[in-house]
Parts: structure tokens; sequence; C-alpha cells
């Protein structure tokens, strides 16, 4: 008989922005499909097998884990903006310029991923080490090959990582040993990857294509629109796209569509900004661009790393202004993007930035706490995906996308050592700014404890 798994100790999570929520001598239960089914508050150790009888369960029912001083249960992690064939590439081409870095370093890597065999080594090893650091849910650019694209859905699927995955649709300004060689070749690999998608997760539990067009300097406008029109007749697809990175990215997207003043107006046009368009980057950003962002209830992917390292300057994006007028947002790594796969980094670094842009706004967009910083790699992130109604915090009837923290790691770490005055709140700021993986013990999706 499938198991209920329970636990008991301190949980932690976000019910908004301004509320994290610590739970001491908490209880919770999930069902043996993964669905959160009780959560009481405050219990004693003693009270919690009594209680599990109360919801009719037997002792056979269920695997109660007791959390020890130092441990407790978070959210997953998610990841709205990532690279997966970056993998291997992760911390090359630091401070170049963004289409000089696309140039000589992405392109000739992305390429390679024409090889099955060559992709299947890299993305287990991607997936496998991104749910090691606790990210449960990733939204993965692909490579422009359908049949590489396929295998990263079979693999996060077999190992249980929630996932969108796309197939990147570019068919200009590229090399021509990197490029769709069509228009119509680009849409019908597209439709290809999302039957995939549909056959291998036919109810989306965990695994959804999502419309990948890498950002408007590779796509000829016949694309743009082919891809608006599969995102028309497929409303339930996420759609992810580059928005605003760089300057230079941006004024030569004027050049190529010298009719829109703006990508919001360019990318709108053709159909591509919905609810769940998720846009990575958005560092510059008008007065009118922000207003639309909010009409069109389309999500951010702030990566602070990348921006601060690739791209040909210090760009740091405004995030209070998005919070300030409820624009979705969440921490995207961007894997080769920047230096680090962590989304414990991504928050550090967001920090940093948001303190950079505090100065550079002469105090009018105040730096980001640490339960902000959380909330957006957390329950954030889940609204920027479409998906907080299922993940994003330790609610009932939410799935358990969840990670099991040790403080006290039994292995050796750079993690802020436990004094004994030390509260529950203490231990989890401590690990946010200087844990890393070796204290994320267990990760959970769906139920399924998936880290290797």
């Amino acid at each position: 008989m499938a198991q209920h798994l329970v636990f008991h100790g301190t949980l932690i999570h976000s019910l908004s922005l301004d509320h994290l929520e610590v739970i001491e001598n908490g209880l919770i239960v999930i069902t043996a499909d993964g669905i959160i089914s009780s959560l009481v508050r405050s219990i004693s150790k003693e009270s919690v097998q009594q209680h599990l009888a109360t919801l009719e369960l037997s002792e056979s029912q269920y695997d109660i884990h007791f959390l020890d001083r130092g441990q407790f249960l978070v959210p997953g992690f998610v990841d709205t903006h990532n690279h997966a064939p970056q993998w291997a590439q992760r911390g090359l081409g630091q401070s170049m310029h963004i289409l000089d870095w696309l140039d000589k370093v992405t392109f000739p890597n992305e390429a390679r991923f024409r090889n099955p065999e060559y992709a299947r080594r890299i993305y287990a090893s991607c997936v496998d080490g991104f749910l090691q650091q606790g990210i449960t849910t990733a939204s993965y650019y692909g490579s422009m090959h359908a049949e590489a694209t396929k295998i990263l859905g079979d693999l996060c699927l077999e190992k249980g990582q929630r996932a969108f995955v796309g197939k990147c649709n570019m068919n200009r300004n590229a090399p021509d040993y990197y490029r769709d060689a069509t228009v119509e070749s680009s849409l019908s690999e597209t439709q290809d990857c999302i039957a995939h998608m549909r056959m291998i997760d036919p109810e989306g539990r965990l695994i959804k294509h999502v419309l990948t067009p890498r950002f408007a300097i590779t796509c000829e406008d016949a694309l743009l629109a082919g891809l608006g029109e599969i995102a028309r007749s497929n409303p339930d697809l996420p759609i992810q796209t580059h928005f605003n990175e760089a300057e230079q990215e941006m004024s030569f997207t004027k050049t190529l569509f010298p009719t829109f003043d703006n990508e919001v107006d360019l990318y709108g046009h053709f159909g591509l900004l919905t609810k769940r368009s998720i846009l990575a980057h958005c560092c510059y950003m008008s007065e009118y661009e922000l207003g639309r962002l909010k009409d069109l209830d389309c999500g951010v992917a702030h990566c602070p790393i990348s921006n601060m390292t690739v791209g040909g300057g210090f760009m740091a994006a405004p995030v209070r202004e998005f919070l300030r007028r409820d624009i979705k947002v969440g921490l995207g790594t961007d894997s080769g993007g920047g230096f680090s796969s962590s989304i414990l980094d991504a928050m550090r670094q967001a920090l940093v930035a948001s303190n950079a842009k505090e100065v550079m706004s002469q105090g009018k967009d105040k730096g980001l706490s640490i339960d902000e910083v959380f909330y957006l790699a957390t329950l954030g992130g889940a609204r920027v995906c479409c998906l907080d109604e299922k993940i994003g915090n330790l609610a009932i009837g939410k799935e358990f996308d969840a990670l099991l923290i040790d403080s006290k790691s039994s292995k050796p770490g750079v993690m802020t050592m436990l004094e004994e005055q030390d509260n529950a709140k203490t231990v989890f700021d401590k690990f946010i700014m200087t844990g890393d993986d070796r204290n994320i013990k267990k990760v959970f999706v769906r139920g399924r404890q998936v880290k290797v």
C-alpha cells in the first residue's frame, strides 16, 4: 500500500511577498499521490500519532519524519529562466558583450546538441545537477534541435523534475551551422515537440512544451507570426523569450523591426505576450512597457547573476518597481549566462543588484530583503509560471514540491554555524545567505524523492 508522507518540525514558506511564515512544531501530511492534505501549525511531537489517528490513518499507512533542531522544510525552488544546453559552458565568456558571447561561446556549444547521444549525456547531468540544488521546477530553453529537446523532456519526466521544455526557434542572425533551415521547418519541429511532450505526459502533470523564440533578433517576422498562431491555438502552452536584456541587443532589435518603438509592442503584435509569457531579464523598462506588462499579466524572469557578468554592463533590473506594480517576478539562473546554477546564489545576487538599484535610483527603489528574495525563488516563480495554484508554498491542496534543509550537514560545508541562541528564522537566514547544496538533504517533487 502506498504510504502517506508525514513531517513534524519547522516549516518555512511564503504566504505572500510580505509574509514569510515560520511554523515551529508544525505537522504536514502528504498523500500517496503527492498532495498536501493537512497542515497543523502547532502540535507537540508526542501528539502527532494521536492526530494522525483522527485523520483515520493507521501506523501502517504513513512514513513519519521528526525533524531535529536546525532542520526545516521549504518549498522547492523555481528556476524561471534556464538554458539547458549551456550546462557544460557555465563560467565561459564572462564580461563579453551579449552578441559576441553568443557568436563565440554559446552558438558553437549549442550546435553540438545535433548529436542525440551528446544531448542525452549533458542533459542527464544538467537535470541531476539542478535537482541536487533544489530546483524542483525549471523553465528550460533547449537547443534548436527537436530530437535533443525531446530527450530533455524525457529525462525531466524520468528523473521527476517539473519542467517547461522548449525547442529554441531561430532562423537568422546565427551561424549557418546553427539555425533553423526555414520558417516552415522551425514551426513543424515545434509542433513535433509539442506532440511529444503531450504524449509522454498527457495531463501535463510535470512536463509541458514552452514556445521558445530565442529572441526577436534570431527570428524573422514570419517565424514570430507562426509561433503566435501556435500560441493562439494552444492557450495552455507557456511562452518564453528574452526581453530588453542589454542595450546592444535592444538597439539591434530596433534596426530589424523599425516599425516598433519597443519590444512589448513587437512581441505583442505577434501574439506572444499573454499571462503565460515568461520574459527573461527586462533590465531596461520604460513607463509604457511596465504598464503593458501589467495589463498583459506577463511574468518576468530576473537573472541577476548573468545581468552582471555577461552583457556589457552592470544591469540591475527594476525589480522593486515590478513588485510595486504587482508584475509577476521570479528568479532565473540563466545557466551559461552566469557563473552559477544555484538559485541560492541568484537570491544573494538579487540582494546585491537591488542594493545597487537603490543607489542608482537615489533611494526610490529600496533594496530587497532575504524574505523577499526567497519569495521570488518560490511562490513568485510559481506565479510567473502560472503554477501558483499547484506549487510555490506548503498550503493544503498543493503538490508537495519541497526541500528538507539540514543546517548541520554531516559533510563539511560553508554555512554559518548554528549557535545555541539561534531561533528558526535566524537559522533560515543563515542558510539562505551561506548554505549550499550540501545542506539540501532531500528534494521532493509531487511527493517523490528526486535528489540522487
